[in-house]
């Protein structure tokens, strides 16, 4: 069954990356580095006082870009970034300490300011202080960005924030994408499949700074805890918090944590927090699924759709067209060859919006002519592989968050059974090859998982406000649902094809979700929001 990464939103926002930021009042950004220290504020944990209290140093952000991508998004005058040391054990405040990379946009209006707006992209394992700096570019010039510094963070093992998770080597995990081995149902591929996740787990304690110990304390758990030292931090009294797709989990265990430090929760694109793994992972599937059949509806209504004229024959003809490259991938300009897994893997990520479409049916028509590359770039986005060859940790961190936040799934019936389920809900990933029921990498993880599914008890903390897109390909709409339900919360639904909303332009949802940040003002339950 596939393991589908939940892409942060602004990853799919291609014209936001191909520069850097701009400011217009690029001389009123103060003189760095400037230092300030703001807490303890608030309620501060048994042993936590010195974490909490500490002082914060901004600069310039440049030093702090571990990737292009990061690179381009914090390239703003009016950006400023720092580190906060935090516990690697929160049981053991005395012992080992780590860094937490942080960014902010401070409030335009710091006459009528409010306070910080912490933001979280997603993931799990997202860096997402470039991400903050780009969200308040575009919502620059609302009373959000006039009242809040929008600041971000990379959660702990990632991006700027150090030691990060570290697994795969550039090579690897080229080799990884290249290997279709999986696609075979022997005894043997099973053998295989299952040493190199043992291979994969064992590679993460070896290269990763404080082996077991980072790893125990990866997870949603103590990057809730994180928070709340940042928040104390700010100066905050209060969290305001805006989460995107596994960023709305880390807002519900905040809640549930920390209920009394919650001032209000903005979450888009939810989890369902009882829903297990794989349960989650088939929802995830036949979201994908849907997707995959509106494109088909909008590409096989155009003359040149590489799927022919028929949405009813769509899967089919893209399974003629992927298929075959199981056993004979498109050799590339740069010496790659594009695989079945790179080529389902583009297709997933173009499914994330609807302005990946074009892209994704320009790839389809190369493949079409025995070139690759379109998907290729695709492919790559999703990976945050770079144009120097190397990746980012985010997948590493990914594997390494979700192996302490799930229960382990080990029983290969209960595998086997799934990934039939999920060849029924999203059939145009089917390789035609059967697939080894094998253990995935958590099965072999060598720490126990921190977390479970379960319903938030957040007793203390006020109604959040949830958004749900109706046909939202990652997070399905009932998810939305369930957690607002469970957070005694409004939603807000959106109707749409997209992986989450809020600050991508549409009004309706923007300005109740402005409104609500600000002011608490939930929206009537039962408002719908439609494309504009």
């Amino acid at each position: 069954m596939r393991q589908v990464f939940r892409v942060p939103f602004a990853l799919l926002l291609l014209g936001a990356l191909l520069g850097g930021c701009t400011s217009d009042d690029p001389e009123d950004a103060p003189e760095l580095p400037v230092t300030e220290t703001h807490g303890p504020t608030g309620q501060v944990p048994d042993g936590l006082d010195e974490y909490y209290g500490q002082g914060i140093t901004w600069e310039e952000c440049g030093p702090y870009a571990t990737s292009e991508m990061a690179e381009r998004m914090l390239n703003d005058p009016d950006a400023q970034c720092a580190r906060i040391d935090v516990p690697l054990d929160y049981s053991e405040p005395d012992g080992e300490t780590i860094s937490i990379g942080v960014s902010r946009i401070p409030a335009s209006n710091q006459e009528e300011r409010i306070g910080s707006l912490v933001f979280n992209p997603g993931g799990p394992g997202a860096a997402g202080m470039g991400q903050a700096v780009h969200t308040a570019n575009r919502l620059s010039g609302t009373e959000l960005t006039e009242r809040f510094d929008i600041v971000g963070f990379d959660p702990r093992g990632v991006g700027a924030s150090e030691p990060q998770v570290e697994c795969l080597t550039d090579e690897e995990r080229d080799e990884k994408r290249a290997d279709d081995h999986e696609f075979d149902g022997s005894p043997e591929a099973v053998r295989e499949a299952e040493e190199l996740a043992r291979e994969f787990a064992e590679k993460c304690v070896e290269r990763t700074e404080y082996g077991e110990d980072m790893l125990a304390n990866i997870g949603t758990r103590d990057v809730v805890r994180d928070i709340d030292v940042l928040r104390s931090v700010l100066g905050d009294e209060k969290l305001t918090y805006l989460g995107y797709s596994y960023g709305t989990r880390i807002g519900y265990s905040y809640a549930e944590a920390f209920g009394d430090n919650v001032r209000a929760l903005l979450l888009d694109g939810a989890l369902d927090p009882e829903q297990e793994l794989v349960d989650s992972l088939i929802a995830q599937g036949e979201g994908f699924g849907q997707a995959f059949e509106e494109f088909a509806e909008w590409c096989t209504g155009r003359e040149d759709c590489p799927l022919g004229d028929d949405p009813d024959e769509a899967t089919e003809e893209y399974q003629d067209l992927v298929q075959p490259l199981v056993d004979n991938g498109v050799e590339l300009e740069d010496g790659r060859e594009l695989s079945f897994g790179d080529a389902t893997t583009a297709t997933v990520q173009a499914l994330y919006s609807q302005d990946l479409w074009e892209p994704l049916k320009s790839g389809l028509s190369q493949l079409q002519r025995q070139r690759g590359e379109q998907l290729m770039m695709l492919a790559d986005m999703y990976n945050e592989r770079q144009s120097d060859g190397s990746y980012t940790t985010t997948q590493d961190a990914f594997e390494a968050i979700r192996c302490v936040d799930d229960p382990r799934v080990t029983d290969r019936e209960k595998i086997e059974e799934a990934q039939e389920e999920y060849s029924e809900v999203a059939p145009f990933l089917d390789s035609g090859r059967p697939t080894p029921a094998a253990r995935g990498v958590c099965a072999f993880w060598p720490v126990p998982n921190t977390s479970e599914p379960r319903l938030p008890d957040v007793e203390g903390a006020p109604p959040a406000l949830v958004i749900s897109t109706t046909q939202d390909p990652s997070t399905p709409y009932e998810a939305g649902v369930q957690l607002a339900e469970a957070m005694n919360g409004t939603l807000l639904t959106f109707e749409g094809t997209q992986h989450t909303v809020f600050g991508q332009g549409n009004d309706c949802v923007d300005s109740a979700g402005i409104a609500y940040l600000v002011h608490g003002e939930l929206p009537e339950d039962g408002t719908t929001c439609g494309t504009q």
